[in-house]
């Protein structure tokens, strides 16, 4: 079993996911507005069994979504991470920030991160990001952090999305 290390930004920790957690992925699955970059809206159940995947996937490939807190704060502001699932093209780089706490940077700060991570710390020679066409917010950051788009492609689980490559880890250094 793989548990998640924590990383501590200068204003962040990202921590392995536990299960009071859930309350907040469970409200973002239920916002249509939100939630579309994920998948679109679930209920609760599958909500769940989403968060339980994801706990799982830490322990099939060492890797995950990390939660994102506030320093001296747990409460969960966010989630960023490493997704490979079955059917992916490639491991990516996914983020979300919870309602109330855009525009704070806290995206771009955890995706920094955990990019560092994956490349310094697990051997990642590329990374992606998927994105649904037209998240605008999502591209942005995506662009925010150098990563260009490399085409567009039909995901098993989501449809179109458009992939969005990464710098290399030397140009990073």
């Amino acid at each position: 079993m793989t548990p998640a290390p924590t990383i501590e930004t200068e204003r962040l920790v990202l921590r392995g996911p536990v299960a009071s957690d859930f309350d907040a992925i469970a409200a973002f699955y239920a916002d249509p507005v939100r939630s579309i970059g994920f998948g679109g809206v679930l209920p609760r159940d599958q909500a769940w069994r989403w968060f339980a995947s994801s706990i799982g996937h830490w322990h099939l490939h060492g890797y995950g979504f990390w939660t994102i807190t506030m320093t001296g704060d747990d409460t969960p502001v966010g989630i960023c991470g490493l997704w490979n699932p079955e059917g992916w093209p490639e491991p990516e780089m996914g983020w979300i920030v919870f309602d109330g706490y855009e525009g704070k940077g806290i995206a771009f700060e955890a995706a920094t991160a955990v990019r560092s991570h994956a490349y310094f710390e697990l051997g990642f020679t590329t990374l992606s990001s998927n994105i649904v066409p037209g998240n605008s917010r999502s591209v942005a950051l995506a662009e925010r952090l150098g990563a260009t788009l490399e085409r567009t492609y039909e995901n098993i689980n989501m449809g179109t999305e458009e992939l969005y490559r990464h710098p290399s880890p030397e140009s990073l250094a």
